[in-house]
């Protein structure tokens, strides 16, 4: 067994540069989102994480499985993958929203520990900037098919365009959202409104499709299998929803029914909206068809909403201005959500591994960059392959931090708190990483056929299964001791305390008691603390773990 260190360290005080010291560019990236920050209301706060889902991935997934699966099929996909993200975002949107921080740190306490859950940070950064480009890319094809701009550079248009509204958070972004969602709203609605009107064959088609969905006609387990694994990529959306949803006001008795509503409509209820969208897609992808747009082109949202638009207008211009200005307004409202969540990713992931944090603004440029290159080498064109192979460790992921609310804590299999902070976390947390690595890869083995057709066809189910079966039964084998490194000392008695190393004040909740430097310390100086050694938790660091490993 590890023993404690026992050092001296003397005390120098930290400044941090200016993007890091501006909490209106840094919105908390690595801490607690403070009550003192949270002015916003929680219809404000809602309509902002509801605002991004208004990607048209959506609709380019729904156009291309039913067109290379069958409707009958996507629609069992959507419908049976809907209701499993609804289930699993419930309580991420809940305890996000509760305690007032973000996907990286509820994933630390979620059974991962803090060095556990740098490769889930790894996994969220990589879904940030993959849906980016798959994002950006259909505006660049609006762009290329509205001014006949070389498709190279209509991909940096798109991806540039975003960095200047990302730079400022979700204050910027909060305004963004508000000002856009009623003429987003309108100009996605209005289409489907005129296909029904003037198609004549609409309503007898959508209501024959539906039918034959209904009826099970065409309906195959392995094409079924192989679409729910590439609706299952939108999976990890969560995150980004949770993103927002840590500014959240307090819940009180007085705004219960508002907290509540907004938390349910900015979490698990973007799915609903996102099925209905799906479905939508795959007609507008098959009316797409029927107007001559060749079925290798038919699922892209471009050509979707042109034909759409035709139905609404006559004059040309008008349907490719329409389509253009759609397009864009979706994929900025989506991208700087996607850019957003990226740069807290990065920003957590390099944090604990470099013990440096230059600002959340360097990592949005980052994440920006690693997009724009994957957009460059033709992301959208391999959208299945994309989609499918990244599902399983998203699915893996998100099972196991949801079966640790779902099932852990009420069954008290794991500590009923929930502590993202260095200072009193293991580093490593078996529970979380077992159930998360062991599903990953089993599932992803299975992807590639190793296992047969049928494991194949339904390996995101393998990942989904394996995670919320292994989650559990590692709490079980574990119990509470790698949830918790040390009892955690707090004083109550104040709002507000300074840390001993920045001299800034905060509250409460970002603040933890550091022996090594005997006095408090925020989240951030611990984080990027690289003297102490982890003097405050011996036995729980990486080096104990792996001097245990070595032995036996």
């Amino acid at each position: 067994m590890s023993r404690p260190i026992h050092q001296t360290i003397s005390k120098i005080r930290r400044d941090y540069n200016s993007w890091v010291a501006d909490e209106t560019m840094e919105d908390y990236a690595l801490r607690f989102a403070p009550r003192s920050f949270r002015k916003w209301s929680e219809f404000q706060v809602a309509n902002t994480a509801f605002g991004s889902t208004s990607f048209l991935v959506l609709e380019a997934i729904g156009g291309f499985l039913s067109i290379n699966y069958g409707f009958t099929n996507a629609f069992w996909a959507i419908l049976v993958v809907g209701l499993v993200i609804f289930i699993t975002s419930f309580p991420i949107s809940y305890y996000a929203a509760r305690y007032n921080i973000d996907i990286d740190l509820l994933t630390r306490s979620a059974g991962f520990g803090y060095i556990g859950s740098t490769i889930t940070s790894l996994i969220y950064a990589s879904f940030t900037f993959t849906l980016f480009a798959l994002e950006a890319s259909i505006m660049s094809l609006a762009l290329e098919l509205y001014f006949h701009m070389p498709l190279a550079l209509a991909h940096v248009v798109s991806a540039v365009l975003v960095i200047p509204l990302v730079t400022f958070g979700v204050t910027t972004i909060s305004k963004l959202q508000l000002w856009t969602q009623p003429v987003w709203l309108i100009m996605l609605i209005a289409p489907y409104v005129a296909v029904f009107v003037h198609e004549p064959e609409a309503q007898l088609t959508l209501s024959t499709y539906f039918w034959i969905a209904g009826s099970g006609k065409g309906f195959d387990a392995l094409l079924f299998g192989s679409a729910a694994t590439v609706a299952f990529s939108m999976m990890a959306q969560i995150g980004e929803q949770v993103d927002f949803l840590r500014f959240m006001p307090e819940k009180k008795h007085e705004n219960r029914f508002r907290w509540w509503a907004g938390v349910f409509a900015a979490g698990p209820g973007w799915i609903l909206f996102g099925m209905l969208r799906q479905l939508g897609g795959a007609l507008l992808a098959h009316l797409a068809i029927r107007n001559g747009i060749s079925p290798e082109h038919a699922h892209e949202p471009t050509q979707m909403y042109q034909i759409a638009y035709g139905t609404l207008f006559s004059n040309p211009e008008w349907v490719a201005a329409c389509t253009l200005v759609f397009v864009i307004i979706s994929q900025l409202k989506i991208n700087v959500t996607n850019a957003y969540a990226g740069s807290l990713a990065w920003s957590n992931f390099f944090s604990r591994l470099t013990h440096t944090h230059p600002g959340r603004v360097i990592w949005l440029f980052f994440n920006v960059a690693i997009a724009l290159l994957l957009m460059e080498f033709g992301v959208f064109g391999a959208l299945e392959k994309v989609l499918g192979l990244f599902s399983h460790m998203s699915i893996a992921w998100i099972s196991a931090v949801a079966a640790e609310f779902l099932i852990n804590k009420p069954l008290k299999l794991s500590p009923p708190i929930v502590e993202f902070k260095r200072a009193y976390l293991p580093d490593l947390n078996p529970v979380g990483i077992i159930a998360t690595l062991v599903a990953s890869v089993i599932s992803i083995l299975s992807y590639i056929g190793l296992f047969g057709v049928y494991p194949q066809a339904f390996s995101a189910f393998i990942a989904l299964g394996l995670a919320f079966l292994l989650s559990p039964l590692m709490a079980w084998r574990f119990g509470n001791r790698h949830y918790l490194a040390r009892d955690r000392h707090e004083n109550n008695s104040a709002a507000h305390q300074k840390c001993s190393i920045c001299e800034n004040q905060f509250e409460q909740e970002d603040l933890a008691y550091c022996p090594a430097y005997s006095g408090s310390i925020c989240s951030l100086c611990c984080t990027l603390d690289a003297r102490c050694l982890d003097a405050c938790k011996p036995g729980f660091r990486l080096d104990d773990y792996l001097e245990v490993f070595a032995n036996r």
